[in-house]
C-alpha cells in the first residue's frame, strides 16, 4: 500500500513536488529557447495540489479553447503527464516556430499539428528528463498524442486516472517569456506507487 495520500500531503513532501515542478519546468524552458533560437524567460511556476473539480477552472475556465500535449509514463514509474496551452499561446508558437505569420483561423493544418506535437514532446521530455536526472529513475515516456478542444473535454482523458489518485492532482502553471508571453500548465499523473518511489529516491 502507498505510503502517500494526496487528500493527506504534509507540506514537507508538497515542497519537494513542488521544486520538482520548479526544476522540471526550469529544463523546459531551456529546451524551448534552444527550439525557437530565442532568450526564453520562466516566471516561476505556480505548484498547486488541486481537487479534480478545480483544475479547468484554475486553467481560466473549462470552456476556454486549448492545446493539450498527452504522454503515458512508463519505466520505473507509470503514469501520465499532460502539457497544455492557451489556444493564444499555441498559434504564437507554431508562427515563431514555423516563421510564419500567426493566423485568426480556429482551426490547424497537418502540419501545425505535427509542430506542434514536436513541440510537445520536447517539452514533456525535457521535465521528464530532469525528473529522471534528479532521481535516479528510468522515465519511459509515450510517443505524444495531441487534442486541441475545451480545456474540459481535454482533461476528461486523463480523468480515470486522477479518480484513481483521490481527489487531488498536481498543477504546475507556468509563463514562458520572451518578447511575448506564453501561458502553458503541466499536469503529472503518477500512481501512487510512484509518488513513493520519486520520494523515496530523494531521500523522504
Amino acid at each position: 500500500m502507498s505510503k502517500i495520500d494526496l487528500n493527506d500531503m504534509n507540506s514537507m513532501y508538497f515542497d519537494v513536488l513542488k521544486e520538482i515542478g520548479n526544476i522540471g519546468a526550469g529544463n523546459a524552458t531551456t529546451a524551448l529557447a534552444q527550439m525557437l533560437d530565442t532568450k526564453v524567460d520562466m516566471k516561476v511556476p505556480k505548484v498547486e495540489l488541486l481537487e479534480f473539480s478545480e483544475v479547468g477552472e484554475a486553467m481560466g475556465g473549462e470552456e476556454q479553447i486549448m492545446a493539450g500535449i498527452y504522454l503515458v509514463v512508463d519505466g520505473d514509474i507509470h503514469g501520465s503527464i499532460m502539457f497544455l496551452l492557451e489556444e493564444k499561446s499555441t498559434k504564437t508558437l507554431i508562427s515563431m516556430l514555423m516563421g510564419t505569420p500567426e493566423h485568426d483561423s480556429d482551426t490547424f493544418s497537418d502540419m501545425e499539428i505535427s509542430a506542434l506535437k514536436e513541440i510537445g514532446n520536447i517539452i514533456t521530455g525535457s521535465y521528464l528528463s530532469s525528473l529522471s536526472t534528479l532521481t535516479g529513475l528510468t522515465i519511459v515516456p509515450s510517443i505524444p498524442d495531441i487534442s486541441i478542444d475545451m480545456c474540459g473535454a481535454i482533461l476528461s482523458v486523463p480523468a480515470i486516472e486522477f479518480g484513481e489518485l483521490g481527489d487531488k492532482i498536481l498543477l504546475i502553471e507556468t509563463a514562458f517569456s520572451d518578447d511575448i508571453k506564453l501561458n502553458g500548465y503541466f499536469i503529472l499523473v503518477p500512481d501512487l506507487e510512484s509518488y513513493d518511489k520519486i520520494l523515496t529516491s530523494l531521500g523522504m
